[in-house]
């Protein structure tokens, strides 16, 4: 790793990494030499996974897809295999769950509520994270991404609520986006009956996820309506332009690359003419002024390395302070891997001081 700089930088040093394959080799090669580049601990997940047997992305039909094996799911076998029960590791967690549901779209949409338990003396209303799972805005739920949900209700001491959202292709683009800003209205509305302070609201979002939480960002300021006082952005996806550096080297990446990217893209717009919308634009077209400060983190082995650095760039130019961080050794997905990967853990780490300095005095007590 390099110096951290510019105020909040720190910058991945990708050579050492690249020594032993030029980035046209690791193009080349069936997984863009994700294996080779993956610390042990993410060699593991990634092996549980191929033995789960999924297709790679942008090979089977969207139902197919939905239905095969997860990151997550990789995650589990491997705690299984490891002699570990994955319920009792959650128990662990102290936080409560509850399912609950939004309207939005004409109809409503489900959500899930974690809330801490803090024991005596805890204050007597908690910060709220927003938090949207990712999925390419095709697949997965609030299950496939639960551990990054607890794990930020957890480390942050905060009440999180998990919003679920209309999928594509059923409901093209910007029906998640519509989803996503009428969930945080909502969540805003019912704060207090969740035990939680109204004025210390915070969004946060993995992949897609991260692309909803912040423009959920952008449409409060733009309609006036209370802003974020915070943005967790992980792996976010961030533009539309599938030719970036980060692209190529992790062309064939796994458990993410670029075609499944395109198949995302794909299933989600309605049309080409949609990728020039500054919601799926946003380092080319989106405002980024008068946005709250941000924590950005991303993968080395990830296609969306390179935009999210961009995005991380272009806040700070816009007037945020910005903490980047990208971690080495790791693919797209590890945030919620924590009970596997000690990266996992650090990148959290990160991301709690963030919030939680945040949150600062705006939590009762």
């Amino acid at each position: 790793m390099i110096p951290c700089f510019l105020k909040g930088f720190c910058l991945m040093d990708h050579s050492s990494s690249d020594a032993k394959k030029s980035r046209a080799q690791l193009h080349k090669s069936d997984d863009s030499g994700t294996m080779e580049r993956s610390d042990s601990d993410m060699r593991r997940v990634l092996t549980k996974l191929q033995e789960l047997g999924p297709k790679p992305l942008g090979t089977q039909s969207v139902e197919d897809t939905r239905n095969q094996p997860t990151p997550a799911d990789a995650v589990a076998a491997l705690l299984v295999a490891q002699g570990q029960e994955p319920s009792e590791l959650t128990a662990k967690l102290k936080v409560k769950k509850k399912d609950v549901t939004y309207p939005t779209g004409g109809g409503v949409q489900a959500a899930r509520v974690y809330t801490p338990d803090l024991g005596k003396g805890a204050a007597s209303s908690l910060p709220l994270i927003v938090y949207f799972h990712g999925g390419g805005w095709v697949i997965a739920d609030l299950d496939t991404y639960e551990s990054s949900a607890m794990a930020l209700a957890h480390k942050c001491s905060a009440i999180v609520v998990s919003i679920d959202y209309r999928h594509a292709p059923e409901h093209k683009f910007p029906a998640q986006h519509e989803d996503a800003f009428n969930a945080y209205k909502w969540a805003l509305q019912n704060a207090k009956s969740w035990g939680a302070n109204p004025n210390s609201v915070a969004v946060a979002g993995e992949s897609a996820g991260g692309n909803l939480a912040i423009n959920v960002a952008i449409m409060a300021r733009d309609q006036d309506i209370q802003r974020p006082v915070y943005m967790l952005l992980v792996y976010p996806v961030a533009g539309v332009d599938m030719n970036t550096e980060s692209y190529q080297t992790n062309a064939n990446a796994v458990p993410l690359g670029k075609k499944g990217m395109e198949w995302f893209v794909e299933h989600t717009i309605r049309s080409d003419r949609d990728k020039a919308s500054p919601m799926l634009d946003l380092v080319g077209k989106a405002n980024l002024e008068d946005l709250p400060d941000a924590t950005v983190i991303t993968a080395e082995i990830d296609p969306l390395l390179s935009e999210g650095l961009m995005l991380a760039d272009k806040l700070r130019q816009a007037g945020s302070h910005v903490t980047y961080k990208s971690f080495a050794g790791v693919t797209h997905e590890f945030f919620g891997m924590d009970a596997v990967l000690d990266t996992a853990i650090a990148a959290q780490e990160v991301a709690a001081r963030d919030l939680k300095g945040a949150f600062g005095s705006t939590v009762s007590h």
